[in-house]
C-alpha cells in the first residue's frame, strides 16, 4: 500500500473574511476560520448517527473524514484522534486481548505480495513428516483464524469488491498473462487468485476501520498493492491491516492444499506450497512489508520472542527464507528505543502463528513445483 493520495491544489474564497486560500490551507490565516468548517459538522453528525446505531465502521469512517479536513495542530484534531482510537479498539478483533485478528496500520501503505516468491520452494517431504505438517498447519490455522472464515462466510462479497474494479480486473488479467508465459495457465490463474485474496484481506480490514482505500493493483513480478487515501490513527491498527494480507492468504493456501489433497492434484499442492511461500516473504520485518507494520507494535522483547522462535523454524527446517525472516528479526529486536514500551499481544500471537502455520503449509507440499506444473494431470 503506497502513500494517501493529496488533492490537487487550487485557490478558494475564505467564507469568513473573503480572502483566497490554497486548497491546502484548512484554516483561514487571516481570521482562523476552519475551512471546512460547515462539511465538519455535517461529518461529525453523521459520525455520532453512526455511534447511537452500533455501527463502528461507518462512525470510525466519518471520524476520519473530519481528520483530513482538520489542521493537526488544531485542538479539534487532537480530540478526534483520541475519539478515532478509542472507537478503532472497539472494533472485533482489534484488541490486544482478542483472538489475534488482523490489525494494525500506522503509516498509510500495505505491502503488496512479492512476485519473488516465486523463484524458490522447499525441499520435498514425504510420508508421515508430510501428513503431520499439513495436518498441523490446517489445524493451527483454522483453530487460531477459524473467526476469519466465518467472516469470509457471512462477507465473501468483499473478494468480489476488486474485481468490480476496472484497474484491478485489467492488472489481473495483465499478470496473469505475464506469469502465464512462464508457469502455464493454471498455475498462473492460482498464484494470481492467491494475490489477490491476499491483497482483499487488507481491504477487509481497511473497510473495518472505516480507512479509505483504493482496490488492489497487480505489477507483474512484484505482486500487487492497495493505495490508502488516509492514514491509520494507530500502529495497531497499521499492524492488524498489515497482517490481514498473509491471515487471508494463509486461507487461500489452505483451500488449495485442502482441493489438491481431496482430488489428488499436485498441481494445487504446488499453488498452496508457492501461496505459503509469498506470505512467509510478505512477513519479513522489513521495510513497508506487513511484517515490518506488524513489529512496530511489538515490544522489544516480544520482538526477540518472535527472532526465537524463527530461528528454531529455520534451524529445524532448513529452509533460506526461515533464516532469512529470522536474521531481520534479530536486527529489528537488538536496538534499543525503537520499539513500543508495550507491545500488543493480539499482533505478537497472530504473527507467531502464521509463521508456525505457514511453515507447516510448505513443508506439505509432495510435488516440486516444476514437476507438479509439467506433470498435472489434465481436467476436462
Amino acid at each position: 500500500m503506497s502513500s494517501p493520495e493529496s488533492a490537487a491544489p487550487s485557490a478558494r474564497p475564505c467564507t469568513g473574511c473573503g480572502a483566497a486560500l490554497p486548497r491546502s490551507l484548512l484554516a483561514c490565516p487571516t481570521c482562523g476560520r476552519l475551512v471546512h468548517a460547515e462539511e465538519l459538522k455535517r461529518l461529525a453528525a453523521d459520525a455520532e448517527r453512526a455511534e447511537q446505531h452500533g455501527d463502528l465502521t461507518g462512525a470510525l469512517a466519518a471520524w476520519r473524514n473530519t481528520l483530513t479536513l482538520l489542521p493537526t495542530a488544531a485542538v479539534q484534531h487532537q480530540r478526534i484522534l483520541v475519539k478515532v482510537q478509542g472507537l478503532s479498539a472497539q472494533v472485533p478483533g482489534a484488541t490486544a486481548s482478542s483472538h489475534g485478528g488482523p490489525g494494525a496500520f500506522a503509516a498509510p501503505s500495505v505491502g503488496g505480495s512479492g512476485a519473488g516468491a516465486i523463484a524458490g520452494s522447499p525441499p520435498h517431504k514425504s510420508g508421515w513428516k508430510k501428513w503431520l505438517a499439513g495436518l498441523g498447519a490446517v489445524g493451527i490455522l483454522l483453530a487460531k483464524f477459524k473467526w476469519v472464515l466465518l467472516f469470509v462466510l457471512a462477507k465473501g462479497k468483499v473478494l468480489l469488491i476488486g474485481l468490480t474494479q476496472a484497474k484491478t480486473f485489467l492488472s489481473m488479467a495483465f499478470a496473469l498473462g505475464v506469469y502465464a508465459t512462464a508457469f502455464g495457465w493454471r498455475f498462473a490463474a492460482g498464484l494470481v487468485v492467491s494475490i489477490y485474496v491476499h491483497e482483499m484481506g487488507h481491504i477487509a480490514w481497511l473497510r473495518r476501520y472505516g480507512i479509505a482505500a483504493t482496490a488492489p493493483m497487480f505489477i507483474p513480478g512484484l505482486g500487487a498493492f492497495v493505495r490508502l487515501k488516509q492514514h491509520p490513527a494507530t500502529v495497531g491498527e497499521d499492524a492488524r491491516v498489515g497482517l490481514a494480507g498473509p491471515v487471508w492468504g494463509a486461507g487461500a493456501a489452505i483451500v488449495a492444499l485442502v482441493i489438491g489433497v481431496g482430488l489428488d492434484h499436485p498441481l494445487f499442492v504446488a499453488i498452496a506450497r508457492v501461496g505459503a511461500w509469498i506470505n512467509l516473504f510478505n512477513l519479513l520485518p522489513v521495510w513497508q512489508l506487513d511484517g515490518g507494520r506488524a513489529f512496530a507494535a511489538l515490544a522489544r522483547k516480544q520482538r526477540g520472542i518472535v527472532a526465537g522462535v524463527l530461528w528454531m523454524l529455520a534451524l529445524s527446517a532448513g529452509d533460506g527464507m526461515l533464516f532469512l525472516l529470522a536474521v531481520a528479526a534479530t536486527f529489528r529486536a537488538v536496538p534499543k528505543g525503537t520499539a513500543p514500551a508495550v507491545g500488543d499481544r493480539g499482533v505478537l500471537v497472530t504473527y507467531l502463528v502464521l509463521i508456525v502455520g505457514l511453515t507447516a503449509l510448505m513443508a506439505w507440499g509432495g510435488t516440486p513445483l516444476d514437476q507438479a506444473m509439467t506433470t498435472a494431470p489434465a481436467r476436462p
